[in-house]
């Protein structure tokens, strides 16, 4: 009887160690909710309906296993194809509504405004602003781009631009809804006739002019990347990275990454014959936009 006492007591140590280190380990998530595994689907469905690796000539539809797959590659994470819980956190990060793969870098195609003086106009204003302030932002925005480039901007105030900047809510238009409050900050279309180049940001945001959410220099100069011809970066320390991170416009310089895509476009800004690359003037018809809008 001692000895099967004593090998027993022998024993506790032994479990109670197991049983310790058995709730240090992590507790595994559970299954997603349905709700979440919606999101996921209109996610996908929005920002990768093209798989990445040349699936874009493919008769069938892509898997969401294939989605996911092209989204972790893109953001580099844990090659799962599952919707597991690092995916889904980062689904749920504010970001830009452009997909980040499209059919134009699908299919190499490379689409530039075709005259170096672009025009803009600013429709209507968001009230978490003054005009004047959004102005300004917008001014600075468009100054980022013509800094590196041989661009010039010209501000409409009446008539139609080639970029065309509005704030509206949910519906507003273009049968790309936004989804309120964070979720998709801001989408831009690619250079083109019509509704090519003009940005729309969510008025369901609150706009900012410092580092509260949402700061509107930060999300505009990523947007007029886009109406120039530009894709979104899988690079995290590029502009056109798609998630929203807040950039201080005073002392904010384009990276390389965005400034090598910007002038493969449009080439380098010539400093021998450009001396004002923003221009801000009233028109009441005598200028015309560069795509004859």
């Amino acid at each position: 009887m001692e000895g099967i006492i004593s090998t027993n007591m022998l024993s506790l140590p032994i479990v109670f160690l197991f049983w310790h280190l058995a709730s240090c380990l992590p507790v595994p998530r559970e299954a997603q909710t349905s709700d979440e595994l919606q999101f996921a689907k209109v996610y996908l469905k929005s920002f990768y309906p093209i798989p990445m690796g040349g699936a874009a000539h493919k008769r069938s539809l892509p898997t969401m296993e294939d989605q996911l797959f092209a989204m972790q590659s893109f953001f580099d994470l844990p090659l799962t194809g599952d919707l597991d819980n690092e995916t889904l956190v980062l689904m749920k990060q504010p970001r830009c509504g452009v997909p980040d793969i499209s059919k134009y870098k699908m299919t190499h195609q490379r689409l530039k405004w075709p005259s170096d003086i672009i025009t803009y106009r600013i429709v209507n204003y968001t009230p978490d602003l003054t005009p004047s302030e959004v102005d300004q932002t917008i001014w600075n925005a468009f100054k980022l781009w013509s800094s590196v480039t041989p661009l010039h901007f010209i501000q409409l105030h009446s008539g139609t631009a080639d970029i065309m900047i509005s704030f509206g809510a949910r519906e507003h238009g273009d049968f790309f809804s936004f989804d309120g409050p964070a979720g998709i900050l801001a989408h831009a279309f690619y250079p083109g006739q019509n509704i090519g180049g003009d940005v729309h940001f969510d008025e369901d945001e609150t706009w900012t002019m410092d580092t509260r959410v949402y700061n509107l220099f930060t999300v505009a100069v990523h947007e007029f990347g886009h109406a120039l011809g530009l894709d979104h970066s899988s690079n995290p320390d590029a502009l056109m990275f798609p998630l929203y991170t807040y950039i201080n416009s005073e002392d904010f310089s384009l990276p390389a990454d965005d400034t090598g895509a910007i002038q493969e476009l449009y080439g380098p800004r010539n400093l021998d014959t450009e001396k004002h690359n923003i221009i801000s003037a009233t028109v009441g018809g005598s200028v015309t936009s560069s795509n004859g809008r």
